[in-house]
């Protein structure tokens, strides 16, 4: 989706650089000149992987495939990360923005539906110029934005009219919680205003004909274990004060990972009795529409 102002939207992301508050860590360090802060990169993209993606959900990935790009780093510090080389081992290429733009062309070029930002919160500006780069050159599949829902609303607003579908996870229901499993203690306010932001953009699901995303809010919630996400609430928030039309994917593929092991309460997988509850939470609320999501 074009926009006729991106080259100033693109300004206004940079400067959220020099003193870092594109996230809402709001680090302060000038990544502009090499300075690093919890999502450990600077200016430049840094880039794990770009290919055609078919596990997303149905209207993600549709019949041809999402053209997936993936991040390196995050602005998170979950200790169950299944990413957890390209996220918290910085596993990836540093790269130009014009050669991200010549990713997303790429993806287009092979067919793809979409083009799937995954873990872009940390690379706003960046991925906004590289798309004012891509729009000169014919690009034109829709904006997926895949993020752990840890957003800052200013961030987000400079993407209104650029993204068209929203994929942010809700995580946590209890703080505390953030605090413990992913080192982020407002975890849970910052998470709703995001996705309230997000919505506010984009509405609910809208498809084509086929089935396929076009527009709209797609939220996806990870199962774990000893209900250390809070599902009710979460799904409550979202009936609630968001849509109950809301699409919701149910990931059940939680297993310990990365340094999950060294603690006992995410130190295996959820149990059929802790999947069922979770479904039987996500109706009593109201909410409706969704997929589960597994290995």
């Amino acid at each position: 989706m074009k926009v006729k102002d991106i080259k100033e939207r693109v300004q206004k992301a940079y400067k959220l650089l020099q003193n870092c508050r594109v996230c809402p860590r709001r680090c302060g360090v000038d990544r502009l000149n090499g300075e690093r802060g919890i999502c450990r990169v600077g200016k430049n993209p840094v880039i794990s992987s770009y290919n055609v993606h078919l596990g997303e959900e149905p209207p993600i990935s549709g019949t041809r495939g999402s053209g997936t790009i993936f991040f390196t780093g995050c602005n998170l510090r979950c200790i169950y990360c299944q990413n957890f080389p390209i996220s918290q081992l910085g596993n990836g290429s540093e790269v130009t923005t014009p050669d991200l733009a010549k990713m997303m062309i790429s993806l287009q070029s092979r067919g793809c539906h979409n083009i799937n930002l995954v873990t872009p919160t940390h690379f706003v500006p960046q991925i906004m110029e590289a798309l004012s780069f891509a729009w000169e050159r014919g690009f034109d599949l829709p904006l997926v934005y895949n993020s752990s829902g840890y957003d800052s609303l200013e961030a987000l607003r400079l993407l209104e009219g650029i993204i068209d579908i929203y994929l942010p996870d809700m995580r946590y229901s209890d703080n505390r919680v953030a605090k413990r499993l992913s080192s982020a203690e407002d975890y849970v306010q910052v998470n709703r205003e995001a996705v309230r932001e997000m919505f506010r953009q984009v509405g609910n699901l809208v498809t084509d004909e086929e089935g396929i995303a076009k527009k709209g809010l797609i939220i996806r919630h990870l199962i774990l274990p000893n209900d250390l996400a809070g599902s009710k609430k979460t799904f409550r928030f979202i009936a609630e004060e968001i849509s109950d039309e809301i699409h919701v994917s149910l990931m059940s593929q939680y297993f310990p990972s990365f340094k999950a092991s060294e603690n006992v309460s995410i130190d295996r997988k959820i149990t059929p009795e802790e999947y069922e509850l979770t479904k039987e939470s996500f109706f009593e609320s109201g909410l409706t529409w969704g997929w589960r999501q597994e290995n």
